[in-house]
């Protein structure tokens, strides 16, 4: 008791003694805020993110922007928030909007961009939603779609025709654009009206996505006129991904929901503006660009495009495997349908079907779909589980196989129920 007494003496002192308070307001902060920082938006965000990384703390962007003694309820950025390794940003019940101005992500790991001819693997990166948390894309995009769209002719932009600017889409239309980031979590946010896929994810590793709901149509309304937007996936994984879970993803986009992709390259280069992928498409070899030991589960949603809900695609060469899919909703309207609502490989990418035993051990089951197809195959699979598969509204196949019996081996089909 009497060293209790002691300690506690001892404690007072040194909190009572001259030189205590500046010992205090040393010390680091819990975390850093943009209202700290002068500038646009986007400065004071990111001088937050360079001041939280330098004093080891989170960084947190509040509800309100104070901007000028004025406080308002949107964050409106010109360019790219860009997150180093060991980052935690917190979005605290915000409205982060990309401006006009903006052809850019709305959030970037540091890594990566244009001018990186190298790109250096970086570890730690959490993005976190705090509350009711939206990332809205802007109003007059310049710039939608992927790589393969030409502006102003198959997807909207307002870049289309101007001389210096790109003609198509690319990377920079992707919402939250990661590459080579270990050990990372996204999650609890809302994203609507992306420019392209909302979120990206490049050679990532043991990672985790949940709580993500996404609101696109595959069109906006600008100006009193329909226009097209392509390409608005939910989550994408790509090349090299490995060891993730997504987990309870909702809404509806304008293409496929989910999508595991990993299409190579012969040529490329890191921050190539003719690619939707920000580090080289060109495969490493040796299994380091496969898309392997992913969890998806707890998907409530669909493709207002009329696509996909979740995807899996491989081209020939990079192999896909040990990816389990677990309950998947299709909450679509009576009034469209998806293409399916589960689609593994396909012919029409690379050069053609991917080769027999380079897509296997995909577990997919408790599906409930309306989608003209519940589980398409349209490319080869080996050595994989389709159970619990339900199909309602129409008449038809639970599982279609489009390449032939050539393409598919050791394929285990059960539990399959049509429900008119």
């Amino acid at each position: 008791m009497l060293r209790r007494h002691a300690l506690a003496a001892t404690l007072c002192l040194l909190l009572t003694a001259p030189g205590a308070a500046s010992v205090a307001a040393e010390a680091s902060p819990q975390f850093v805020t943009p209202n700290e920082f002068a500038g646009s938006d986007i400065e004071r965000i990111n001088q937050a993110v360079e001041k939280a990384h330098e004093v080891g703390c989170r960084v947190r962007i509040p509800r309100v922007n104070l901007v000028d003694g004025e406080r308002r309820e949107l964050w409106l950025i010109d360019s790219a928030i860009l997150l180093p390794g060991d980052s935690v940003l917190e979005l605290d019940n915000c409205h982060i909007k990309l401006s006009d101005r903006c052809r850019d992500n709305f959030i970037r790991s540091a890594n990566c961009g244009i001018g990186f001819e190298e790109i250096e693997p970086i570890e730690n990166i959490t993005i976190r939603g705090i509350g009711h948390v939206v990332l809205e894309g802007a109003d007059h995009p310049r710039a939608t779609g992927d790589a393969a769209k030409k502006l102003g002719s198959r997807t909207y932009g307002t870049d289309a025709g101007k001389e210096g600017e790109s003609q198509t889409g690319d990377w920079r239309n992707i919402g939250i654009l990661m590459a080579y980031v270990e050990h990372f979590r996204i999650e609890n946010l809302t994203m609507i009206d992306s420019h392209a896929w909302a979120i990206s994810l490049e050679r990532c590793a043991h990672g985790v996505l949940r709580d993500l709901h996404f609101e696109s149509d595959g069109f906006k309304e600008i100006d009193g006129k329909r226009e097209t937007i392509l390409n608005q996936d939910g989550v994408d994984l790509r090349m090299g991904c490995h060891d993730i879970l997504i987990d309870n993803i909702t809404g509806s986009t304008g293409d496929d929901l989910i999508a595991l992709t990993a299409i190579a390259r012969t040529e490329d280069t890191n921050g190539n503006l003719d690619s939707t992928m920000v580090s080289s498409a060109v495969d490493r070899g040796n299994g380091l660009d496969e898309i392997r030991d992913v969890m998806i589960r707890n998907v409530r949603g669909y493709c207002r495009g009329g696509h996909h809900i979740v995807r899996f695609l491989n081209t020939s060469g990079v192999k896909m495997h040990d990816i389990m899919l677990d309950g998947l909703i299709d909450t679509s309207p009576e009034t469209m349908q998806c293409k399916a609502a589960v689609k593994i490989g396909d012919k029409n990418y690379g050069t053609g079907v991917a080769p027999l035993g380079t897509t296997y051990r995909i577990f997919v089951s408790n599906v409930t779909s309306r989608a003209k197809h519940t589980v398409l195959i349209g490319g080869s699979l080996a050595d994989s589980l389709l159970t619990n598969l339900i199909r309602h509204g129409s008449p038809g196949e639970v599982v279609t196989i489009l390449p032939g019996k050539d393409f598919i081996e050791n394929v285990t089909i059960s539990n399959t129920h049509v429900m008119e």
